[in-house]
């Protein structure tokens, strides 16, 4: 099993999700947790486990879908994103969709990671 984490570890709003990764590699030990950076080619699953900083939500929030973020502008190619380059991947038929645990940028780390682990074991579950 694999789960992909996003995440800027220079940028501190958009660093919980890779300062979680030691401690959620310890929680679940049979899975591979994966970093990607968006301006590179990717090889991943049809359906593709995503925890990601989310701008905009209250609480963690899993997202079923692409359809539920809307694309921040481009001007250049430093802003293409992951969000980007998942579409572009959909669009080519290399996945079919992902699943986006989504993690705002003010959540205090314990509970980030008390509440990923429930929610993880949860998706792990259904993977079964």
């Amino acid at each position: 099993m694999q789960i992909f984490v996003f995440g800027n570890p220079d940028l501190a709003m958009d660093a919980l999700p890779m300062r979680l990764l030691p401690a959620l590699r310890v929680a679940f030990p049979t899975v591979s947790f994966e970093t990607l950076d968006p301006n590179e080619e990717w090889l991943v699953p049809k359906h593709m486990l995503i925890i990601d900083t989310v701008v905009g939500i209250e609480e963690i929030t899993v997202f079923d879908g692409l359809d539920h973020f809307s694309t921040a502008p481009r001007i250049t190619c430093h802003d293409f994103d992951a969000y980007a380059n998942l579409l572009l991947l959909k669009k080519l038929g290399n996945i079919s969709g992902a699943t986006i645990i989504g993690i705002p940028p003010q959540t205090d780390e314990q509970t980030a990671l008390d509440t990923l682990k429930k929610l993880l074991k949860t998706e792990l579950e259904k993977k079964r």
